[in-house]
């Protein structure tokens, strides 16, 4: 018979304050990217018109005003998440961490940084792209085996 080891109170709550970090890291991450506030607002766009309510334009292009405040959010709730999983590694996704990553580097909203926004797309592209490579890799390996 197996012993059952409990975790105790105090792991629990660190357990959850580090989910909790985890969830708003990934929640929080993409707030930068443009592609992403893009498809969003065709989305809305998209939604609104299967109501019979017609929009021209960008109805939320107001929020790029504070891209740079939604870009420092995301970093500044991504370094925590870096370090919570650098501290334990067991409880994080880093196929989830290295795409978060990814987003940021690749969204970098600063217009003193435009002439090497080249190098932020390809170095944040290929996080992003090692991560779904990590996360698909298995489950073709499982296609493959079955009959």
């Amino acid at each position: 018979m197996e012993k059952k080891s409990r975790k105790t109170d105090t792991e629990k709550k660190k357990g959850r304050v580090m989910s909790a970090f985890t969830g708003l890291s990934g929640t929080l991450s993409f707030l930068g990217g443009w592609q992403v506030c893009h498809n969003i607002c065709l989305g809305i766009i998209a939604l609104l018109s299967v109501i019979g309510i017609a929009v021209v334009g960008m109805p939320l292009l107001f929020l790029t005003q504070y891209t740079v405040y939604f870009w420092s959010l995301a970093v500044l709730i991504l370094v925590p998440t870096i370090l919570m999983y650098w501290r334990n590694r067991k409880c994080m996704s880093v196929k989830l961490v290295l795409f978060n990553v990814g987003i940021v580097i690749a969204s970098v909203p600063f217009v003193d940084m435009q002439p090497y926004q080249i190098v932020f797309w390809l170095i944040g592209g290929t996080l992003i792209l090692g991560a779904a490579w990590m996360f698909l890799k298995p489950k073709l390996a499982n296609l493959r085996k079955q009959p």
